[in-house]
């Protein structure tokens, strides 16, 4: 069983950045990938950003060239650095295992961009 912690998030001003961390606890071996997800009031939680132990990244459309993903496997903490927010970028956050899809999740940590 694993146990992801998020730290990081909170509000910001558009055009600002953030950085959330995800600390990974418990059968850590069997991770092989994680990723990014947010749910925004009204929508469906979607998939931000996905990154396997290889170092092989997803990125969702809204987010390209403006979040990067990244983990270091000596830490067991995936990160995503969220640059350039706007409005649209505000929702709760979660990580979790898995690539693409959420397997076990993270406490989840609301993300909101003022204009």
């Amino acid at each position: 069983q694993v146990q992801l912690v998020e730290s990081g998030g909170g509000l910001v001003q558009t055009g600002g950045s953030l950085r959330r961390s995800c600390a990974a606890s418990g059968s850590i071996f069997s991770i092989n990938a994680m990723s990014w997800f947010r749910q925004a009031p009204g929508k469906e939680r979607e998939v931000v950003a996905a990154i396997n132990r290889g170092g092989s990244t997803y990125y969702a459309d809204s987010v390209k060239g403006r979040f990067t993903i990244s983990r270091d496997n000596n830490k067991n903490t995936m990160y995503l650095q969220m640059n350039n927010l706007n409005p649209e970028d505000t929702a709760m956050y979660y990580c979790a295992t898995g690539f693409i899809i959420g397997y076990s999740w993270g406490q989840g940590t609301q993300v909101t961009v003022s204009s």
